[in-house]
């Protein structure tokens, strides 16, 4: 769950909403900076359905006592999170080995791979494997340039996504969550300055340095559910019953 906060309510955004508003982005990146096009149909595949594991967490939205309020991507419990990271990327891996591959090195980015707990190292060994066969398997099909690029495109719409969830619509720079403010990490062949994202006014993004060549819509439905509602009724029910809200913005490059 992507969770936002006020003083009074909560939004809540499912990570596959996110996820599928990611794969709405991939489609608009221009054929020109895309790197083996003819895997771009499995690209597209991983990037919207990136984030498949939260669908059964997400259904089942759970308090964060310490942090009094719902439990986010961001502080999920680590081994339920990890043990349906492995589920959501061998659904993905059924239907495409190069998708899968894909996602699998996704979730991997997370963790620090020096660590001694157990549980990430044990996940970390078991994703290792499974991705190197998979790559004998793909032989001269796996092109470790190209992966990198997809790797990144999925990275770059995985956080433009997030940016739109996360900000207050039409947001001054100054204000945003600090992920954002210095623009997005990625950087991509054929695109020179670092690409920056601003809410010019609450329906409309400008990406700097983007490159989309046309305006794109982009929606992502949530829950705004209030603390009051929660504390009434447990946030179970609270978000059952809450509406589901639509957020919209058009995306334009500059």
């Amino acid at each position: 769950m992507i969770v936002t906060k006020t003083d009074q309510f909560f939004r809540l955004f499912t990570q596959h909403d996110h996820a599928k508003a990611s794969g709405e982005i991939a489609k608009h990146w221009p054929s020109e900076l895309f790197l083996s096009e003819h895997l771009r149909e499995e690209v597209e595949f991983a990037i919207e359905q990136h984030d498949r594991a939260w669908i059964p967490l997400d259904d089942q939205p759970t308090w964060n006592k310490d942090k009094q309020e719902p439990h986010s991507f961001m502080n999920y419990p680590k081994e339920v999170k990890v043990e349906h990271y492995q589920k959501g990327v061998e659904e993905v891996r059924n239907e495409s080995k190069y998708a899968g591959l894909l996602c699998s090195h996704h979730y991997l980015s997370f963790f620090d791979h020096s660590s001694n707990d157990p549980t990430i190292q044990r996940y970390i060994s078991q994703e290792i494997k499974k991705n190197e066969r998979i790559k004998e398997e793909l032989g001269e099909q796996f092109n470790e340039q190209a992966f990198d690029f997809h790797f990144r495109l999925l990275q770059f719409c995985d956080d433009l996504s997030l940016y739109f969830c996360l900000n207050e619509p039409g947001i001054d720079k100054e204000n945003e969550t600090e992920m954002f403010k210095r623009g997005f990490r990625q950087q991509f062949e054929g695109i020179k300055e670092k690409m920056v994202a601003y809410w010019e006014q609450p329906d409309f993004i400008l990406l700097k340095s983007g490159p989309f060549a046309e305006t794109f819509s982009l929606e992502i439905p949530y829950k705004k559910i209030s603390k009051a509602e929660i504390d009434q009724h447990g946030l179970k029910q609270a978000y059952e019953a809450a509406k589901t809200k639509m957020r919209e913005a058009k995306i334009e490059s500059e």
